[in-house]
C-alpha cells in the first residue's frame, strides 16, 4: 500500500565514517561504493542527501552534501548524532543507510519510502531487518535523545513499533565487512 511522503521532504543519511578495520581501510573508499550508495538514497526518493564522514574525507558525489564526524572512532552512535544534528527541524522524515550495504539500490530505498508514510520503517530481507531505516520526524528527538557513542539506532527501534518492508526480492541487505 502506497503512501505519500510527510511534509518537509526526506533526507537521505549515508554513514560512512568508520574506519573500516575489519576491511582493511575505511569503506567509504571502496570504489564505487560511495558513489553507489548516494546514488540509491537520491534516485530512491531522498530530496537531499548527506554524507557522514570520519576516518577518510573522499571527494562527495554531486548531488550529496559532507557532514563531517570530527569523532567517529567513539562509536557509530557519535557519526548518527553528527548527521541527525545536520538534518534541518524542518524535515519530514531521514533515510538512513550504512555505506557498506553495496547490493541496496534506489529500488530498496524507493520500496521503503512509499511504504513508510509517517512510521518508523526498515527494510527487511528474508524477514531479517536490515537497512535503510526511515525515522519520520516525530522520531528524531527521542531518537537522538537515546543515542550511545557505540550504539546505533537499534536500541531505540526495538522498544518502538516498527514496519518492516520486505526487500529480499530486491537484494540480500547484506553488510560487507571483509574484502571479497
Amino acid at each position: 500500500m502506497e503512501t505519500e511522503a510527510p511534509a518537509g521532504g526526506t533526507y537521505g543519511l549515508l554513514l560512512a565514517a568508520g574506519a573500516g578495520r575489519r576491511y582493511g581501510h575505511p569503506k567509504i573508499l571502496v570504489p564505487g561504493w560511495l558513489e553507489h550508495a548516494v546514488d540509491a538514497l537520491g534516485r530512491g526518493g531522498c530530496d537531499r542527501v548527506l554524507v557522514v564522514t570520519g576516518a577518510a574525507r573522499p571527494e562527495i558525489p554531486r548531488g550529496a552534501e559532507e557532514v563531517h564526524c570530527a569523532g567517529w572512532d567513539r562509536g557509530m552512535g557519535v557519526s548518527l548524532r553528527a548527521g541527525l544534528g545536520a538534518v534541518p527541524a524542518g524535515a519530514g522524515r531521514v533515510a538512513i543507510h550504512l555505506v557498506d550495504y553495496p547490493d541496496i539500490g534506489h529500488d530498496v530505498v524507493a520500496r521503503i519510502l512509499s511504504a513508510a508514510g509517517d512510521d518508523l520503517a526498515r527494510a527487511a530481507f528474508d524477514g531479517r531487518p536490515r537497512h535503510p531505516v526511515v525515522v519520520p520526524a516525530a522520531h528524531l528527538a527521542p531518537l537522538l535523545a537515546a543515542l550511545t557513542d557505540d550504539d546505533g539506532a537499534a536500541p531505540y527501534l526495538r522498544g518502538q513499533r516498527v514496519r518492516l518492508v520486505e526487500c529480499g526480492d530486491l537484494a540480500g541487505g547484506e553488510d560487507v565487512d571483509v574484502p571479497g
